[in-house]
């Protein structure tokens, strides 16, 4: 809490509603420059807001792997599993389908003599959250196949909506503050909001869900996208008050 003005800093975020403001803008590269001026007591107030998402479809990854005892063998071996998870995969629909180039390394023994190729690559790909058990169903248990975690994803046509939703409730709670310290020390008349600075861009937090590659045993339960965390989605922000 401190009294006097309060510069506003044109490079950062901000939203000003201000009494006896004096702005001036100019054209080209040359920055604007906003003065704010503050005839109480200067009240500053950190608002949070986070919302839990649904999920509409979920990010899969799959790392494959093969080994043999040359470079070629291996990225043969490489070629036939990766053909044999595309049509485990396409006949569930999985959409953005996505293989990465293939690297080999070679493997050494104890006195350093080369022992083995591997060969390796990334898959990658969207399935509906129906779809978690049957993909793992599918390719959990294929030869060479690393499942990845994957990722609950949202809607993307919301997200505007999301973010002023997000924004309105981090505003409020630092208005919400401000009012209780305002209160506190008498400043009861008025209380005219200065300056906003957003610290975080309101973005998704990606839940990752981990997944085993071994095949599961005899009739087990089901993995259930249900119970994937759901994506998160969070903002805060500086707001700045006069109380007088």
């Amino acid at each position: 809490m401190r009294a006097g003005n309060a510069p506003l800093h044109p490079c950062r975020p901000w939203l000003p509603l201000a009494l006896g403001a004096l702005v001036t803008l100019t054209g080209g590269t040359t920055r604007a420059e906003v003065q704010l001026r503050c005839q109480g007591t200067l009240l500053e107030a950190r608002g949070k807001a986070e919302i839990q998402r649904p999920t509409s479809a979920l990010g899969v990854s799959l790392g494959l792997e093969a080994e043999a005892a040359k470079a070629d063998q291996a990225l043969e071996q490489l070629q036939w599993r990766l053909a044999a998870v595309r049509q485990k995969l396409q006949a569930l629909d999985v959409k953005e389908w996505r293989a990465g180039a293939p690297s080999t390394w070679e493997r050494t023994g104890p006195q350093g003599q080369p022992k083995s190729v591997q060969a390796s690559l990334q898959v990658s790909g969207r399935i509906e959250p129906a779809q978690l058990q049957a993909m793992i169903s599918a390719v959990g248990g294929l030869p060479g196949v690393r499942l990845a975690p994957v990722t609950a994803e949202t809607d993307r046509s919301q997200d505007g909506a999301i973010r002023a939703q997000l924004l309105r409730a981090a505003y409020q709670d630092a208005l919400h503050q401000a009012q209780e310290v305002a209160a506190a020390i008498g400043r009861r008349r008025q209380l005219s909001p200065l300056e906003v600075q957003l610290d975080g861009n309101g973005d998704l937090r990606p839940m990752p869900m981990a997944m085993r590659s071994d095949a599961p045993a005899p009739a087990p339960p089901p993995f259930n996208a249900a119970e994937l965390p759901k994506p998160t989605q969070q903002l805060s922000l500086l707001a700045r008050f006069c109380a007088l």
